[in-house]
């Protein structure tokens, strides 16, 4: 049997230690992919709690506010909360709807999607009151009347138990009217609030963001 040549086997040497080196390689390799994968998904999270964290203004008060969470398959019911709220109504409105999102009691009692994002709320001069959610709230609630009646129903009660001042609410998906929330609710009209409660006097327009909201985008009060 004829012995493998020298320069053959200092050759095949280097292939089987390039060939080590590269299965540490990859197996190291695909520890930082991991890693990286766990510390963007925590990122992600971090940054979903900061969004809905309650916003803190100067004017915040503990108040027991009343909550709408779902209730059983086909309804909602108040829940009484301490929680820290604005004087401002459009303030207060953003931290009770954070709420509203990022805290229910159970999980079976969640009505709005864990990602939604209230993109700006605003009130007009005569009560009216502008919710702008992200897309999240559209495309992450279950199609189907009753899903989205107790989406809506939670968001509307929410917002009348807590500011008395607003007469009825719009419902906006970034920035835009919807025809429906997933298939099933009408958002082209308005939603009752405190109708019978007295308008505020003129005055200039109440928001939670620091941006003015896209004047094609919201409703004309009448």
């Amino acid at each position: 049997m004829a012995l493998m040549p020298r320069g053959y086997k200092i050759a095949f040497l280097i292939l089987a230690v390039a060939v080590v080196i590269g299965l540490v390689s990859l197996r190291s390799l695909r520890t930082r992919v991991k890693r990286l994968g766990q510390q963007t998904q925590t990122s992600d999270v971090q940054a979903r709690r900061a969004v809905l964290a309650v916003v803190s203004t100067p004017t915040d008060a503990p108040v027991t506010a009343t909550i709408f969470w779902a209730a059983g398959a086909d309804k909602i019911a108040p829940v009484q909360v301490q929680l820290p709220l604005s004087a401002d109504p459009a303030q207060r409105a953003r931290q009770v709807l954070l709420a509203l999102i990022a805290n229910p009691p159970a999980p079976d009692q969640r009505t709005l999607p864990a990602d939604t994002e209230i993109l700006g709320f605003y009130v007009l001069p005569d009560g009216t009151a502008v919710a702008d959610f992200s897309d999240a709230l559209a495309s992450e609630t279950p199609s189907g009347i009753l899903s989205e009646q107790i989406a809506v129903d939670s968001i509307v009660q929410t917002l009348a138990a807590n500011i008395p001042s607003l007469r009825r609410l719009k419902i906006l998906i970034h920035g835009q009217e919807a025809a429906t929330l997933a298939g099933h609710v009408d958002l082209t009209g308005f939603f009752d609030l405190n109708a019978a409660s007295p308008a505020p006097a003129s005055g200039a327009i109440s928001s939670s963001t620091n941006t003015t909201p896209n004047p094609a985008a919201l409703p004309a009060a009448h």
